[in-house]
């Protein structure tokens, strides 16, 4: 019997029902569920999922921003996500919702392969050492101001070494998996999701002389800034922070074990991106030319 998690997105219409479909189907699966709380009205029997320890694998029913949730709550374990989207990008899940049935049969039967993923820790430390905040992130950790319009003088070093002083709005440190998001945006390169390195990207940088740069996996980086009266922000993949005052030090390394992302036979991650972020820019040169 495998101990299956699942996490949902509230907000989506159809969640109650593709919940209880899960339930449905889990039993003739050999699945036993354990639900985040909110879940439960919606599923019969299944336990509440508290701990990354209560199961051996985890659902996510949502799109990123919920694949993104279940990647903090299983932290470093090691525990395998199988993400099924509900929404409209989904870069993270593997199926979408109408291929529910198969995509769980093919789960239960091992039918399946595991990418593992760089994952990061970011702690806050205060101008005496102490520990303020830490947290893990998948995708990225975002040092950057608040509402006051101005440039922030940031420096960054890797493993000790200066690497530069950043006249920019913010700084991006990413894992491959978050080349395609923030960092993208800000103009980092999209890296290959299952390389180990990590991607710091200046966001609006004041001066043409400072790019991304990629880092080897193994390397400590570390931020300061020269702020003001203002607080900065750290935000970790989009949605959870902590606040940043001056004398402040971020501390962004690689996490002690990879997530685990449940991939089946078939999926590609350059098809997936010329799918849904229109990577090439143009259809296929032969379609435009038909006429």
């Amino acid at each position: 019997m495998t101990r299956l998690g699942v996490i949902g997105h509230p907000r989506y219409d159809r969640l109650a029902e593709v919940v209880r479909a899960v339930a449905l189907a889990a039993p003739s699966l050999g699945l036993q569920l354990f639900l985040e709380r909110e879940l439960l009205p919606f599923a019969d029997g299944a336990g509440p999922l508290d701990h990354p320890s209560d199961v051996d694998a985890m659902l996510t029913l949502g799109g990123d921003g919920t694949f993104l949730r279940a990647a903090r709550f299983v932290n470093d374990s090691g525990i395998p996500i199988l993400g099924v989207n509900l929404g409209r990008l989904g870069f993270l899940t593997c199926c979408a919702v109408d291929e529910l049935d198969s995509t769980l049969e093919r789960f239960a039967r091992g039918d399946y392969a595991l990418e593992d993923r760089v994952g990061i820790l970011a702690t806050v430390l205060d101008d005496r050492g102490s520990e303020r905040a830490r947290r893990f992130a998948l995708n990225d950790v975002v040092l950057h101001k608040g509402g006051f319009a101005r440039v922030v003088s940031l420096r960054v070093s890797a493993n000790g070494e200066t690497v530069a002083n950043y006249a920019a709005d913010g700084v991006v440190v990413s894992t491959p998996t978050g080349s395609t998001a923030y960092n993208l945006s800000a103009g980092g390169p999209v890296v290959f999701p299952t390389l180990a390195c990590l991607i710091v990207t200046p966001i609006s940088a004041h001066t043409l002389a400072i790019r991304p740069l990629v880092l080897p996996a193994d390397a400590e980086v570390r931020i300061q800034a020269d702020v003001g009266p203002e607080q900065l922000l750290v935000t970790v993949d989009g949605q959870e922070g902590a606040t940043f005052r001056a004398g402040d030090l971020l501390v962004v390394r690689r996490a002690d074990h990879p997530v685990r992302i449940v991939r089946f036979p078939g999926s590609s991650f350059f098809a997936t991106m010329r799918r849904k972020l229109g990577w090439g820019g143009l259809q296929d040169r032969d379609e435009l030319t038909e006429c």
